[in-house]
């Protein structure tokens, strides 16, 4: 099914806009790299900007309510993964088809990045299973204390008012 329309729409103000963000602070290092530091600062002030944009769309895209750590991480795996076993291999294999090697040679290293990526976002993953389990555990317990905290003042007030 596809996304609705506007959804759409921000998925790709969002794309915009961290674009915008990347490019322009890209533009500030060549700037600076001339010696225009000027320029180089109104880049990336504006690139500031761009970031507070890409945020708000992520907002509209990913309700605060709708997410959590564990949430976020898997989609991070998804994404990650989807680079480096979808993503990059087609491109690799088009700049290997036209014969640019340069491309080749940054692909492959994204792809081996995007690999290292999604699996330290498992590894996290895990990690924070692990300790949610054991505070889901401490949590139950101290729970059950105020259970029978909270009967044995029960038991207290009912013998006090017999």
């Amino acid at each position: 099914m596809q996304a609705p329309t506007t959804i759409q729409n921000i998925e790709a103000a969002f794309a915009g806009e961290s674009m915008a963000h990347t490019k322009y602070l890209f533009f500030a290092k060549v700037c600076r790299a001339a010696g225009d530091v000027v320029t180089a600062r109104v880049f990336e002030e504006t690139a500031a900007q761009e970031v507070q944009h890409a945020l708000g769309h992520l907002d509209l895209l990913y309700p605060a309510g709708s997410m959590t750590p564990a949430r976020c991480l898997e989609m991070a795996i998804a994404g990650e993964t989807h680079e480096y076993t979808e993503m990059y291999p087609s491109f690799r294999h088009t700049a290997v088809e036209e014969g640019n090697q340069a491309a080749v040679a940054e692909i492959d290293e994204q792809i081996a990045e995007s690999r290292e990526h999604a699996h330290q976002f498992r590894v996290t993953l895990e990690k924070a299973a692990k300790r949610f389990a054991a505070l889901a555990k401490v949590e139950e317990k101290h729970a059950n204390h105020y259970r029978d905290t909270l009967a044995k003042i029960e038991v207290n007030l009912t013998t006090a008012i017999a």
